[in-house]
């Protein structure tokens, strides 16, 4: 798998936004965990419910991004849902992940009630679905768009050959 040269701006949008009408995703766990065993990551322990519904997660990382802490959200509240099996749904999952990254529960409690976090998550995600993404994950380079577990390889290659 190749890495991308330059650090990407990571962008919270909600999946059910951006990707309706496209076909009702079904994910393959076996080939997940395949994949996740190839890439040599640790073994995935699943939430009650997955898919989950992202929303509340979103919010919160939409305002994370705001502050500095967007990665690191993201990164924490994954290791909660797929290292921890918890499910990010659930509003102590989220908080838990905040916490990780240094972010007060009432801050954070607050920012998910903010009409502008909100509205940042719905503009940024009515974006991603003009721009083409129909599924998540996705990297968009210029108006080209990548998705899935091909996209870093492919955007890679853009870059490259921009330079």
């Amino acid at each position: 798998m190749a890495a991308l040269p330059q650090p990407p701006e990571w962008e919270p949008v909600l999946g059910t936004l951006v990707c309706a009408g496209a076909p009702e995703p079904h994910p393959d766990r076996e080939l997940i965990e395949r994949r996740a065993a190839e890439l040599a990551l640790q073994p995935l322990r699943w939430p009650g419910s997955w898919p989950v519904d992202s929303q509340l997660a979103m919010l919160v990382a939409t305002y994370c991004k705001r502050v500095g802490r967007g990665v690191a959200f993201s990164l924490a509240a994954f290791r909660q849902e797929f290292a921890g099996g918890r499910d990010l749904a659930d509003r102590d999952t989220v908080l838990i992940a905040a916490a990780a990254c240094e972010l007060h529960p009432a801050a954070v409690l607050g920012a998910m009630k903010r009409r502008s976090v909100g509205g940042s998550l719905q503009q940024a995600s009515a974006r991603a679905r003009l721009a083409g993404v129909r599924s998540l994950p996705a990297i968009q380079i210029g108006s080209r768009v990548f998705e899935g577990d091909a996209a870093i390889d492919g955007a890679s290659r853009a870059l490259e050959e921009e330079r």
